[in-house]
């Protein structure tokens, strides 16, 4: 298998758009979680795929995540070539976008590959 680029990958196809429905109560300081413990990429260099767990809790605003869209849109990633970091930071930055959280924290738990492990977070707090 040949080098497997990032820009290679990104350009192939455009990630799905994550949809949001109105928040009913957007008063509330209501804290939702969402796991994805099967989340698959590809290393940017070698092509091998790389397996986590994607974690978002965030509090909403005006809107919350469709979660049929956003498992449509994490399982664009699996052929995609994209560093870990890479990964948590494009999810913050699409769900941010789609959804402008009161806040918002994503973390990536990467399993062993090569005996090491990777976990990436990016929290943010809305003013």
């Amino acid at each position: 298998m040949g080098s497997y680029t990032e820009q290679h990958a990104r350009s192939s196809g455009e990630r799905p758009a994550i949809e949001a429905w109105p928040n009913q109560f957007p008063g509330c300081e209501t804290e939702i979680e969402i796991c994805n413990p099967e989340f698959t990429c590809r290393c940017p260099k070698t092509g091998q795929p790389d397996f986590a767990s994607i974690r978002i809790l965030y509090v909403p605003d005006q809107s919350c995540v469709e979660l049929k869209s956003f498992k449509i849109y994490l399982q664009a990633y699996r052929e995609m070539g994209i560093f870990h970091e890479n990964v948590v930071n494009q999810v913050f930055e699409d769900l941010e976008a789609a959804l402008s959280p009161r806040r918002l924290q994503v973390i990536g738990e990467f399993h062993a590959r090569g005996g090491i492990t990777t976990t990436v977070r990016r929290s943010s707090r809305a003013s």
